[in-house]
């Protein structure tokens, strides 16, 4: 099989997530089961329903290694020989999920030669799906009604509003905000943040805290198909297996011209 980013591949992947996000709503009206990961990450069994719904569909329609949060560690002597994978994370805000305050995703990304070139983002409770593929623009559904989204592009540092973790309040962000001027922060669960620069809700998210690639990767691509930029703090582009860590350095997700404004110097 290939992987030809077609319409009728995205709108397979886009089912796949809806299909992942009707598992995990099954579970959502129940009462929830929490488990603790080596890391002291929660789990839950709607992480784990999804996750074989995911990676069940995608088999069905590719061929492709795919790296999932909850899969069995992937060893890096195999990983690193991947040009092209799918990059999954079955439930991205598994304490907003916990909390039921709706803020959580399914989250798939296609990732080839290190960057994300296509992603869709689905959150079951908000029944909103973001989807991107570089080349074809980024889009928002809602209710069956699809519109093309496009970031805002700020001509200064004044008035920005900054979404920010409503789970993870980083210390480094007072400091990272220091030049701005009147920020208005707003905060947001899982990979949804993302999603706000590239719709243009929201101006930058600043990540100045631990997260995984499976985390971004498809918010990555969404926001690359609008036209916005994900970097490290430094201004260099974030990449995807690269390495053996699938840690993310901190990270900014922006436009092009507050990234021009950033780092012009």
């Amino acid at each position: 099989m290939t992987t030809e980013l077609t319409p009728e591949l995205v709108n397979q992947v886009k089912h796949i997530a809806k299909e992942a996000g009707a598992a995990i709503m099954n579970i959502y009206s129940q009462e929830i089961e929490v488990v603790s990961k080596a890391d002291d990450s929660p789990l839950t069994q709607a992480d784990l329903a999804s996750h074989h719904v995911i990676c069940e569909g995608l088999a069905k329609i590719s061929d492709l290694p795919i790296l999932s949060e909850e899969s069995v560690k992937i060893d890096w002597a195999e990983r690193q020989s991947w040009d092209r994978y799918w990059l999954i994370d079955p439930l991205d805000g598994t304490k907003e999920f916990i909390k039921r305050n709706g803020e959580f995703t399914v989250n798939i990304a296609l990732i080839e030669n290190h960057q994300p070139v296509f992603g869709v983002v689905y959150a079951p409770v908000l029944e909103t799906t973001y989807w991107g593929a570089v080349g074809q623009g980024a889009y928002r559904e809602i209710a069956g009604e699809e519109t093309r989204i496009n970031l805002t592009s700020p001509e200064n540092l004044e008035n920005l509003k900054v979404v920010g973790s409503r789970s993870h309040v980083s210390p480094d962000m007072e400091s990272f905000l220091a030049d701005f001027v009147n920020p208005e922060i707003v905060p947001k669960g899982s990979s949804l943040k993302l999603c706000m620069v590239a719709e243009g809700s929201a101006d930058i998210y600043p990540r100045l805290g631990l997260t995984s690639e499976w985390d971004t990767g498809a918010g990555h691509a969404v926001v690359s198909a609008a036209g916005g930029i994900v970097c490290k703090t430094d201004g260099s582009d974030l990449l995807y297996n690269a390495e053996e860590d699938i840690l993310n350095p901190y990270f900014l997700v922006l436009s092009k011209s507050l990234y021009a404004q950033l780092f012009s110097s």
